[in-house]
């Protein structure tokens, strides 16, 4: 039997959400809850409550973070994920981020096509260490921590054969997809190898996160996100639940009109047990905390005049109602979110004037415009996570200067395209206004 990518991505999110239940049981407690929270707003809501994804899309949607140490381990990482039909999408700098500058940058690796979204939008968020910043790490550091990394290896050559295979034939025979998954998931298992204490807390002084990466043998999954439609309502359950979430929701504030982009919050850190390496050679038992349980809920996606308004917005989070339109007909209207488009039920009797726009269109009741759901993440939201769960501040060194880093290097650096999601999402509108106005002709035609 045949196993195509959509599948493969499937079947690697469940294996790797089975795991990380294992590895973090309030995870598990997470998932209970998220469901309680999700079935709460169909009941509830109704249809409104699937109008940015059906129930059976949000129940299984996940995303995950992983952290690794260079180009060289992004490249493989990337292998990995594209057998998957995962592509990396989105450039995030977390170096300036508030509240607290972490040495990183990242992609995040996703299906781009609508319909493979509906199958299975499973995404992860993937951090690369920039050892070349001077702001966190001196010449000396940086020349340590590059040949542990050099060092190191993370993926078995023959996972990476595998995925090289299913990415250039579309999936693998079934012997081989059960092993190809056996052995990535096993990939992003936590390790238990003794951890180096000194070179550790060496690194954790400059920043949690670069101990994380450059301080342990392996990568492992950080966090695995599920998605709820209602994260105050989860929020809330979670600490009658006796579990500790972090301060506060991270990204836009609710209220009555319409959810854009990303909202996040997460459970915190937990202290997980670990085995150190002393100087002297003994091994002792302690703990770390660098993983922690977030859960998120998402918007529409929003066009470029759009995000200017939220920039602004989240400034005046106090007054976010007065810079935001009420309803998703504004957000249409004025150019600030993106949509597609279907036929109405009953469109008028005959065609459109051929200039007319999308706003036109539905306006004079021939097309209904729905929103699209963000697929992407926000590197402030992402940094309030990580800061509000580090266990230590870090330091930084303001006067030196930082790496230059972009999308155009980090995709140069991987070998392959770095997709932009505001060009997809775009290019998506753009698309179905196209096959609407195909659709409005057939009609008029008489070919209904």
């Amino acid at each position: 039997m045949f196993v195509d990518p959509t599948t493969l991505r499937a079947r690697f999110a469940a294996r790797l959400s089975d795991l990380y239940g294992t590895e973090v049981p309030a995870y598990t407690t997470l998932l209970t809850v998220s469901g309680e929270v999700n079935r709460r707003v169909l009941a509830r809501d109704g249809a409104d409550a699937e109008r940015l994804g059906s129930i059976e899309r949000v129940t299984a949607e996940r995303h995950g973070a992983i952290r690794v140490g260079s180009p060289r381990e992004l490249a493989q990482v990337a292998r990995i994920f594209g057998a998957l039909g995962m592509r990396p999408t989105g450039f995030y700098d977390l170096r300036d981020a508030y509240p607290r500058p972490i040495p990183v940058i990242s992609t995040a690796f996703r299906p781009i096509d609508r319909d493979e979204l509906a199958a299975n939008p499973f995404r992860v968020f993937t951090s690369m260490l920039v050892p070349e910043d001077r702001r966190f790490f001196s010449a000396d550091l940086e020349e340590r921590l590059r040949r542990f990394i050099d060092e190191r290896t993370l993926f078995a050559p023959e996972v990476l054969e595998l995925a090289d295979r299913a990415e250039a034939g579309g999936g693998l025979e079934s012997a081989d997809a059960d092993r190809f998954l056996t052995l990535a998931t096993e990939s992003f298992a936590l390790s238990r190898e003794p951890v180096d204490r000194a070179w550790y807390d060496e690194l954790e002084r400059v920043s949690a996160v670069a101990a994380d990466i450059g301080g342990v043998a392996r990568t492992h999954i950080n966090h695995l996100t599920p998605r709820v439609l209602d994260i105050d309502d989860l929020y809330v359950s979670m600490q009658a639940r006796g579990v500790e979430m972090i301060d506060a929701i991270q990204g836009p504030p609710g209220w009555e009109g319409p959810d854009v982009l990303l909202r996040q919050t997460s459970f915190r850190a937990l202290a997980e047990p670990r085995v150190y390496r002393e100087t002297d050679g003994s091994l002792v038992e302690g703990t770390m905390r660098v993983r922690f349980g977030e859960v998120e809920a998402r918007g529409i996606a929003l066009t470029p005049a759009g995000r200017d308004i939220y920039d602004r917005a989240m400034e005046d989070q106090a007054r976010w109602s007065e810079y935001w339109p009420a309803t998703e007909r504004e957000l249409h209207d004025r150019g600030l979110a993106f949509f597609t488009y279907r036929v109405a039920d009953e469109p008028p009797a005959g065609l459109p004037p051929e200039a007319a726009t999308g706003v036109d269109l539905v306006a004079g009741g021939w097309l209904v415009a729905e929103p699209i759901v963000y697929e992407d993440f926000l590197p402030r939201s992402a940094a309030g996570i990580f800061a509000s769960n580090l266990t230590g501040t870090g330091s930084t060194d303001a006067g030196q200067g930082g790496a230059d880093r972009d999308l155009a290097w980090l995709a140069e650096r991987i070998g392959r395209t770095i997709n932009v999601p505001e060009e997809l999402y775009a290019a998506q509108s753009l698309a179905s206004l196209r096959a609407a106005r195909e659709r409005l002709r057939q009609v008029a035609r008489g070919q209904a």
